[in-house]
């Protein structure tokens, strides 16, 4: 599989079967380079526009998502356009709500839920997913 990002991007998580996405937080400065064709955004309120196709999970920091089945179809959909298309996962800090969508990505992606918080922080950030119940979250993901 050809990388769809560029070499060296900030913040990309390789999944198992090789799809790249990139995880960032929003209070940081733009990386530069490459810009997402797609992105997933996890706030509390609306995002601000961008010049790319995204979609907004409303997910108040530190806590879970608001409506959990529209998470669930917004993330099957970022790991299933991350195959051909550069996608972008972020909330404000980039470590909690971004390394759980993560995690739930490289569970969609064949990694077991009890190993996705390993997972994603050897290869992403050792911060990535804070709470207790983000943990439990990425756990159950996927069986409900």
């Amino acid at each position: 599989m050809a990388d769809i990002w560029e070499p060296g991007t900030a913040g990309l998580l390789r999944l198992p079967s090789g799809r790249l996405v990139r995880g960032r937080g929003l209070r940081k400065p733009f990386p530069g380079g490459q810009r997402p064709a797609f992105a997933l955004y996890l706030l509390g309120r609306r995002p601000p526009e961008v010049e790319w196709e995204y979609r907004w999970v409303r997910w108040p920091d530190f806590r879970l998502p608001a409506d959990r089945g529209a998470a669930a179809i917004a993330l099957r959909e970022a790991w299933e356009r991350c195959a051909n298309e550069r996608v972008e996962v972020a909330c404000e800090g980039g470590n909690g709500r971004t390394g759980t969508a993560l995690a739930c990505i490289a569970v969609l992606d064949g990694v077991p839920a009890s190993e996705a918080v390993a997972y994603v922080r050897e290869h992403y950030s050792p911060r990535a997913v804070e709470t207790p119940w983000q943990r439990r979250y990425v756990g159950r993901f996927g069986t409900a």
